[in-house]
């Protein structure tokens, strides 16, 4: 085996690991915890089902393969709860240790294109970055929706701090905002969402 086939190998046998973080929100019908594997997946049929709705035209292979990468570097830097401040802190600097090693297993013209697209969706540059962050907040809040909020109530979340996260989806989709907005508006009113 040549050492370029073999590296691609290394790589796909590596990210086989995402399958084993699991993130704080759970499947729909009050199921067991995702992984970021599933997550990932969701994500990217999304992209193709409601790439009407970006604000702008995307590239959707660029939008898919970001939904599909984003959450690799947790393989190492494990899964940070949006809402866990602690977490946050040091979040960028064990996310980047990650995305170093990880990426590096690649062929430096993989690696670099990997890193570059890994880059574009956390510094939100592109119309691709941030219709897949839209997607990226949209995601959980639809299973949280479906099981009730729970998760948030789990984790004693309020409206605005749901608010204060989810108010950047309007930069990837103002229509997906709005779906986000009507969301968020009926678990406060089912009392599943506290606003303070």
């Amino acid at each position: 085996m040549d050492e370029r086939l073999k590296r691609q190998l290394d790589f796909i046998l590596e990210i086989d690991k995402e399958k084993d973080i699991f993130r704080q929100t759970h499947l729909s019908g009050h199921g067991r915890a995702e992984n970021d594997a599933e997550h990932a997946w969701h994500m990217a049929v999304m992209a193709w089902l409601l790439k009407d709705y970006a604000n702008d035209p995307v590239d959707l292979a660029r939008t898919m393969m970001m939904c599909l990468i984003h959450d690799i570097v947790e393989i190492d830097a494990g899964d940070t709860y949006a809402y866990d401040a602690e977490g946050l802190k040091t979040q960028q600097a064990r996310e980047d240790a990650a995305k170093e090693r990880i990426f590096s297993l690649l062929p430096e013209d993989q690696r670099a294109e990997l890193v570059a697209l890994f880059d574009e969706f956390e510094d939100w540059s592109s119309p691709e970055a941030r219709f897949a962050h839209a997607l990226d907040n949209l995601q959980p809040l639809l299973l949280n929706n479906s099981n009730d909020g729970s998760d948030w109530k789990a984790h004693g979340v309020t409206a605005r701090q749901v608010y204060g996260r989810q108010c950047k989806t309007r930069l990837g989709s103002e229509t997906l905002f709005e779906v986000t907005d009507g969301i968020l508006q009926e678990q406060i009113r089912k009392g599943n969402l506290p606003e303070e």
